[in-house]
C-alpha cells in the first residue's frame, strides 16, 4: 500500500524534467455532468508548454475518446483507450484525427459464451474501433460511446476484439470465472465488466509508451479515480487519486487531490508549472511562451513558427540548444492561428528578450530557419 497524503498546488519537482502525465478522463478530467472543469484546458496547454507529455488514459472506446480529446485541446500527442487495448497518436492531419500505434486483440468467443452461460440474459458489446459497438441487444443510452449495431453472438465473436463490455445483474460476482477463460476482466460495479486481452491494462500500454518516448520511470505521473486506474497508479512514480475515489483506489496512490468539483486534476497539473510565473495576469499566448522559455534546458532558446495555408501560424514551438544540437522542447498551443506580430507582442508581454532593430518601430529580427524535419519557416531567439 502506498503512503497516501494530500497534494497541494505547489510541489518541489523540477519542472525542467520532461514527465509523462497519464490522465484518466471520466471522473478526473470530465464530470458526471459531461463538463470539463474550468481552467483544465488552459492548464493542460501550460503543462505542454513546459515540455511535459500529457497522455489521456481511459476505459472509453476510441469513439468516446476522440471528442473529449478535442474539447481538451489535445489534437496531437498520444492517448490510450479501451483500458489499454489501443494506443493512438493523435494527428489532426490524419483522416480520423488519429493513427493507431498499438492494438491488443483477443478471441472474444470463450469469455462471451462463458458470460452467457453464467448470466443468460447478459448484454454483450464488442468494440468496433473508431465507430462504436456491435451488440447482441442494444444498450441504454449513455452506457457505450459511439454507435451500436445489433447482430448475432456468432457475428460478435467472428473477429478478434479489442474490448468486450458485459452487462447483467450481479455479473461482478463471476469475475474469477470469466478470468479463467484467459482474458483480463475489470469490474465496474456489480452489474458491469470490461474484458480485454490477457495482460492488458492502462499500465501495460503506458509502460510501452514510456519506453518509446524515452521517459525515465521516475518521471511518470498518473491521476485517476476508478478501479480500472489502480494498475496505472501502481505503475506511476507519482500516483494521485481524486478526492472522490473509492478507498481501494486511494490506497493505490501516493497522494490524494481534491474532487472533480474542487478541480483536483487542475491542482496536480499546476504542480508541474514553475511558480515564478504569474500566468493569470498575462494573455494565454504570453503565459505559454514564458512557461516554455523558463523551463527549457540547454544553452539557447529559439521560437520556431510554421505558416499554413491561411494567414495564421500552423505551428508554434520552442526549441532549445542542447549539447550543440537544436531539439524540440515544447509546443506553444496558443501560437497556432496567431500571427508573427502577435507572437512578438506576446513575448514582450511575457518579459522575454529577442533581437530587435534600434530605430523606428524596432521590429523583431526573425530569421529563416531549417530543421532536420523540414523547413520551420522562421525563428526568433528568445531569452529570459
Amino acid at each position: 500500500m502506498k503512503d497516501t497524503r494530500v497534494v497541494t498546488a505547489v510541489q518541489s519537482a523540477q519542472t525542467t524534467i520532461r514527465r509523462l502525465l497519464a490522465l484518466d478522463i471520466d471522473g478526473t478530467l470530465l464530470g458526471q455532468d459531461g463538463k470539463v472543469p474550468t481552467g483544465t484546458v488552459e492548464t493542460l496547454d501550460l503543462v505542454r508548454a513546459a515540455g511535459h507529455e500529457p497522455v489521456l488514459a481511459t476505459g472509453r472506446s476510441l469513439a468516446g475518446l476522440m471528442p473529449v480529446a478535442t474539447r481538451l485541446g489535445l489534437a496531437d500527442g498520444f492517448a490510450v483507450s479501451s483500458n489499454g487495448s489501443l494506443t493512438v497518436r493523435l494527428d489532426p492531419t490524419a483522416p480520423a484525427g488519429y493513427v493507431i500505434e498499438d492494438s491488443r486483440r483477443f478471441d472474444a468467443g470463450p469469455v462471451v459464451h462463458g458470460a452467457l452461460a453464467l448470466a443468460p440474459g447478459a448484454q454483450v458489446g464488442v468494440e468496433e474501433v473508431g465507430w462504436g459497438w456491435v451488440v447482441n441487444r442494444v444498450f441504454a443510452d449513455g452506457l457505450l460511446n459511439g454507435e451500436q449495431k445489433q447482430t448475432s453472438i456468432t457475428d460478435l465473436c467472428a473477429a478478434p476484439a479489442t474490448r468486450v463490455a458485459l452487462q447483467a445483474p450481479g455479473i461482478g460476482r463471476h469475475v474469477d470465472a470469466l478470468r479463467a477463460t484467459g482474458v483480463t476482466v475489470t469490474p465496474a460495479g456489480p452489474d458491469w465488466a470490461d474484458v480485454t486481452a490477457p495482460g492488458t491494462s492502462k499500465a501495460t500500454a503506458l509502460e510501452r509508451l514510456r519506453i518509446r518516448l524515452g521517459v525515465p520511470p521516475e518521471a511518470t505521473i498518473a491521476v485517476g479515480d476508478g478501479t480500472n486506474d489502480i494498475e496505472m497508479l501502481r505503475w506511476a512514480a507519482r500516483a494521485v487519486a481524486m478526492g472522490h475515489a473509492a478507498p481501494e483506489v486511494r490506497a493505490a496512490a501516493d497522494e490524494v487531490t481534491g474532487t472533480i468539483a474542487q478541480h483536483g486534476a487542475v491542482t496536480v497539473l499546476r504542480s508541474l508549472l514553475p511558480t515564478s510565473i504569474d500566468t493569470t495576469s498575462i494573455s494565454r499566448l504570453a503565459a505559454q511562451l514564458a512557461t516554455a522559455v523558463h523551463t527549457a534546458p540547454g544553452s539557447g532558446v529559439a521560437l520556431r513558427v510554421w505558416h499554413g495555408t491561411h494567414t495564421g501560424l500552423a505551428r508554434c514551438e520552442v526549441w532549445t540548444l542542447h549539447l550543440g544540437t537544436w531539439v524540440l522542447h515544447a509546443p506553444v498551443p496558443a501560437g497556432t492561428g496567431a500571427t508573427m506580430r502577435g507572437v512578438e507582442n506576446a513575448a514582450r508581454e511575457a518579459g522575454l528578450v529577442y533581437p530587435r532593430g534600434n530605430e523606428g518601430r524596432r521590429r523583431a529580427h526573425w530569421r529563416a530557419s531549417f530543421t532536420g524535419v523540414g523547413p520551420a519557416g522562421f525563428e526568433l531567439p528568445l531569452a529570459r
